[in-house]
């Protein structure tokens, strides 16, 4: 594809790292091609850079916005202006938008991921959810469920540095809204065993089995993996992560990251743009391939 560049062309971009694999700058540019905006987006892998610097570049080359992928989705906190009230309550941000000078922190994971639920065919409020990490996106993931009527939410993470973020998400859950939520040590195999065999639907909110890792899965008995769970990872490299491959060979249906990327992305293009994003092009092109 032939994407100009003029000097009236605005930048904006990924930060995050590993980022190489990323299809955004495919499905932003292309959508920027198909509705004639002048504007450009890139990607820029920040694991050894000074995220502070960085944001403050942007802002002086007056970007239009900007993602964040992990590890930056709470590292950008400090050096926003504004939070929206969802990001405010997930306490992480994956879409900014340059309001003038003022960068305005988003959150639009979660709405893109129980978006690609509905297309599953799964009704969020039909059982128990079962959700694997703590992190920005996991945050987000849990918040959005809950608030779409999750009834219950199990929240299984690592006793570690993050073990902290999964019982504040739980408490911030149970405080404002009707899902009543738990933390569950992934180590505790019983306790894992016990909250995916109620649940009718697993979500892997980590980056176990992402590229170029692809050999790990972060349940380490797959026998406890049987139908009608549904089983989704919010990776989409590999499309397949060993998790997916798990429960398919038990019969279990699964969807991948993909579809979260694709109406996240749609999300962050409006707030950017106040435009819609031609979805079902995009969907043709980059995601049914």
């Amino acid at each position: 594809m032939n994407y100009p560049i003029t000097g009236h062309t605005r930048l904006g971009c990924l930060l995050g790292t590993p980022i190489a694999h990323s299809i955004s700058p495919m499905m932003y540019n292309e959508s920027f091609r198909l509705l004639g905006l002048d504007c450009i987006y890139l990607c820029f892998d920040t694991a050894q850079a000074e995220l502070e610097k960085i944001v403050d570049g942007l802002k002086e080359m007056n970007v239009y916005g900007f993602n964040l992928t992990m590890p930056d989705k709470e590292r950008i906190l400090p050096y926003l202006d504004e939070l929206s009230p969802a990001a405010r309550m997930i306490g992480a941000v994956n879409t900014v938008k340059n309001e003038n000078g003022r960068l305005v922190g988003h959150n639009t994971d979660g709405i893109g991921y129980l978006r690609s639920v509905r297309d599953s065919g799964y009704d969020i409020t039909s059982g128990p959810m079962t959700l694997l990490g703590a992190g920005g996106a996991a945050s987000s993931i849990a918040i959005q469920a809950a608030l779409d009527g999750a009834p219950t939410l199990h929240i299984i993470n690592r006793k570690g540095r993050s073990w902290s973020n999964a019982q504040r998400l739980a408490d911030t859950i149970n405080q404002n809204t009707s899902c009543r939520a738990d933390v569950t040590d992934l180590a505790d195999e019983a306790a894992v065993k016990s909250c995916v065999s109620e649940s009718l639907l697993l979500t892997n909110a980590t980056s176990i089995g992402m590229a170029p890792n692809t050999e790990g899965s972060p349940i380490a008995d797959p026998s406890i993996l049987q139908p009608p769970l549904l089983v989704s990872d919010i990776i989409y490299n590999p499309r397949q992560t060993r998790l997916l491959a798990q429960a398919a060979a038990n019969g279990c249906p699964t969807f991948n990251g993909m579809y979260m990327l694709l109406y996240q992305g749609e999300a962050a293009f409006r707030i950017w743009t106040g435009q819609d994003m031609p979805v079902e092009e995009i969907r043709r092109q980059f995601f049914l391939s």
